[in-house]
């Protein structure tokens, strides 16, 4: 049981949580750089298709 006194109290008592604003930014960070991520994957993955699509037109339906 001491165990989780012992991480209870320092959960409450010395881990320093962010503000609820700072919280919200970070957020709103975090996804404007997963939508542009997934921007430039999918930008990669219509080039890398077309790329291919004219690889098996030149070589014949294979």
């Amino acid at each position: 049981m001491g165990y989780i006194k012992d991480s209870y109290r320092e959960l409450v008592e010395k881990v320093s949580w962010p503000s609820f604003s700072s919280l919200q930014s970070s957020t709103v960070v975090v996804m404007v750089a997963s939508l542009i991520f997934s921007l430039v994957v999918l930008v990669m993955d219509i080039s890398f298709e077309a790329v291919m699509s004219g690889v098996y037109k030149l070589l014949g339906n294979f």
